[in-house]
């Protein structure tokens, strides 16, 4: 059986999107590698036959259809979809301005939900294929300076999740992967604004996050080359998972906050359970 696969990889110039498209050629896969400009300085880094680039901006619906067509005439199929374009706002949630706010949703949202929406009638159609979207560690848990960028993110976990329930009767996977501080070009500004707006108030909080995410750049735990050769392993498995979180930060973050929501729980369970109708039987509570 042909175990090689076709992918279609958004911001595809760097970061995560470089190291996944590298990884999948050195495997043998065939690549459509899309990026929003530098098409030909992508190509011949890899001079591969199995690799196509093509110019595309996910906020552009016309564009995405039209490489996902010219993706399908070249190789003729899509196996494995990685929606990975996306950028961040550095900001304290009042900082943000509307049109910050809306540019970095077209992109990390919208245009995520219109590259979904190009590539899954094809899945459907050979009922088989693979939709891997890229969320952060910001998606499992908020974080001051971060917590515009966190929305966006949290909105593809609640998207993936839903897309996994619908897609799984089609014989269709959905996995959103989370990964920590990686060592990527993402917090040197490549992928990463900052609101232009400062409010004193916020210098203990977002304040001091805008100061360290320049110091930490480059000096992040998380090798972007071993998450390519996950995100390998999770499309050859034969039960791929819903949630990928990578790295150890990101798995202390998450347990951090599942801990805290547990005993928010505990501490309002009267509460909690309270709110039923009193015609309601009330299930008992283990404490």
């Amino acid at each position: 059986m042909d175990t090689n696969k076709t992918w279609f990889i958004t911001g595809a110039s760097r970061g995560f999107g470089f190291e996944i498209t590298k990884a999948a050629l050195a495997d043998g896969h065939k690549v459509i590698a899309t990026v929003r400009k530098g098409k030909e300085q992508l190509a011949a880094q890899f001079n591969s036959n199995n690799l196509l680039v093509i110019e595309m901006d996910v906020t552009d619906e016309g564009v995405v259809n039209t490489a996902v067509n010219e993706a399908l005439a070249r190789f003729g199929k899509i196996d494995v979809l990685v929606n990975n374009a996306g950028f961040g706002l550095l900001s304290a949630v009042e900082e943000g301005s509307d049109s910050e706010i809306r540019n970095m949703y077209e992109t990390n949202v919208f245009g995520l939900l219109k590259v979904l929406r190009a590539v899954l009638p094809h899945f459907r159609s050979q009922h088989s294929g693979h939709v891997i979207n890229i969320s952060s560690v910001g998606g499992l848990t908020g974080s001051a300076g971060w917590g515009l960028y966190n929305s966006t993110k949290f909105a593809v976990e609640g998207l993936t999740e839903a897309l996994a329930k619908e897609l799984a009767p089609l014989g269709i996977y959905a996995t959103a992967v989370e990964p920590g501080y990686f060592r990527t070009n993402f917090l040197d500004g490549s992928s990463l604004t900052t609101a232009k707006q400062v409010i004193d108030d916020y210098a203990e909080t977002s304040g001091k996050m805008r100061s360290y995410a320049p110091d930490v750049s480059y000096r992040q735990p998380g090798d972007p080359a071993k998450l390519a050769k996950a995100i390998l392993k999770i499309v050859e498995a034969e039960q791929p998972p819903v949630h990928l979180p990578l790295g150890n930060d990101t798995l202390k973050a998450y347990r951090t906050k599942t801990a805290s929501f547990e005993l928010d729980i505990q501490d309002w369970l009267d509460v909690v359970t309270g709110t039923d109708h009193d015609d309601v039987h009330q299930p008992a509570v283990n404490n």
